[in-house]
């Protein structure tokens, strides 16, 4: 027994983990990708684990994206294996994976929905809420964000436009003044792929338009979303927006305005970094960031992103591995994730938290953007959801269909979907 136990601890401490002193309760923890930076979710687990000795934690990491992660959680669960008993999901998988009853409904050990999620950000509340029941906790969040070149707007004397024209008529201006053939005015992500779903939403909900209710259910207004969809072709019309937008994809937003050749450009938090510490950035020290605009008379809305906490539903340990969320999930990790990783909080007030802004001074902007966030639908069938808004939002970018032919085609093949 005692050589047992000596090989144990030896063991754990291979795999760089502390073994802690007569662990009665072993937790194996999914932790996603290089993405949702396993190496700080680490030391999470360690502060755990000295906080309480009676638990080791175990980690395990594997798939490059969300989809292979995806790919393989539901292998696992499908089998109901017991093996994992806390896992990280994508902030749009809550309601397939409650729907697949692969997760256990947190209720139980941390409170009703309304009370446990009141602390976090605005969007949690429907994000990680299926069916009334809490389905999992905030890891760490992400949003799309508007950044754009603070050095040509200070020098054309444009203060930040707050709707989507006025942002069309700075854009102009600067190109006109400039003089670069080569210049973008707004860089959006059009090609047949995740991005292209927050494409599509972000003019739609900034007219106070909701795409689906509590229940899931779908509430399309269609003509709000081909308003929408014809706003952003306006913008290729004017020049603003290049011809080909329905071949843009996350990457090439980020590495044209990294180099130089975009005014305004939306894309996810972790650009920010590439902007500004990238040795080939041409836009270092130039970049501001501020909340998208929006359609005439509506209000600024962002599609959000990131990542949360779930207990297994064939867990052995489900009240242990509750309280090792409610910690993951607190202000302490929050804050710890921003500050070491650059990670985006999931409580308002730790963006403006000094160590947090000392750290990464961008945040004090972000929060002001992440505050507007909303959660992409709600649906146990999320896939094929995407795949609709995405694929039908890029043929029209491409011009393949019209605006309001394409929202028709969505609303119905969701219908069926989204009951």
């Amino acid at each position: 027994m005692q050589k047992r136990t000596l090989l144990a601890a030896t063991l754990l401490l291979a795999l760089g983990t502390a073994a802690p002193a007569f662990a009665q309760t072993k937790l194996r923890v999914f932790a996603g990708g290089s993405g949702q930076r396993p190496d700080l979710m680490r030391k999470l687990f360690d502060q755990y684990q000295q906080k309480n000795p009676g638990v080791a934690v175990e980690m395990e990491t594997g798939g490059a994206t969300s989809e292979l992660q995806r790919q393989y959680l539901s292998t696992v669960l499908n089998a109901k294996d017991p093996a994992i008993d806390v896992y990280m999901i994508d902030i749009v998988n809550p309601a397939q994976y409650y729907g697949a009853g692969w997760l256990e409904p947190l209720d139980a050990y941390l409170g009703a929905p309304a009370a446990a999620l009141k602390p976090y950000l605005p969007f949690y509340a429907s994000a990680d809420v299926v069916d009334g029941k809490l389905a999992a906790m905030p890891a760490f969040a992400d949003a799309l964000f508007m950044y754009y070149r603070k050095d040509l707007l200070e020098k054309y004397k444009i203060a930040e436009p707050k709707t989507w024209d006025e942002l069309s008529a700075a854009a102009k201006k600067i190109q006109a003044g400039e003089g670069n053939a080569n210049l973008q005015g707004l860089s959006i992500q059009g090609a047949p792929i995740e991005g292209a779903v927050c494409t599509f939403l972000l003019p739609y909900w900034s007219q106070g338009k909701d795409f689906n209710d509590a229940a899931g259910k779908l509430t399309l207004d269609k003509a709000a979303a081909a308003k929408g969809l014809s706003n952003w072709l306006g913008m290729v019309d004017a020049g603003v927006i290049k011809k080909n937008v329905a071949e843009v994809k996350t990457p090439d937003t980020v590495n044209e305005f990294k180099a130089g050749q975009v005014v305004f450009a939306v894309n996810w938090g972790f650009a920010w970094d590439r902007f500004q510490d990238d040795k080939d950035s041409k836009v270092q020290g130039k970049i501001g960031v501020m909340p998208l605009p929006a359609m005439a008379g509506g209000k600024s809305a962002t599609c959000v992103g990131g990542w949360q906490w779930a207990v297994s539903a064939f867990s052995k340990s489900k009240a242990e591995s509750a309280k090792l969320v409610k910690f993951l999930a607190s202000p302490e990790a929050s804050k710890f994730l921003a500050v070491e990783g650059s990670l985006l909080p999931t409580y308002a007030g730790v963006y403006n938290d000094a160590d947090v802004v000392k750290a990464v001074p961008w945040f004090k902007d972000a929060g002001t953007v992440v505050i507007s966030g909303r959660s992409r639908p709600m649906s146990r069938d999320y896939g094929q959801v995407s795949d609709a808004i995405r694929t039908t939002t890029s043929a029209v970018l491409a011009r393949t269909k019209k605006p309001e032919e394409g929202v028709a085609e969505i609303e119905s093949r969701l219908r069926r979907i989204m009951r």
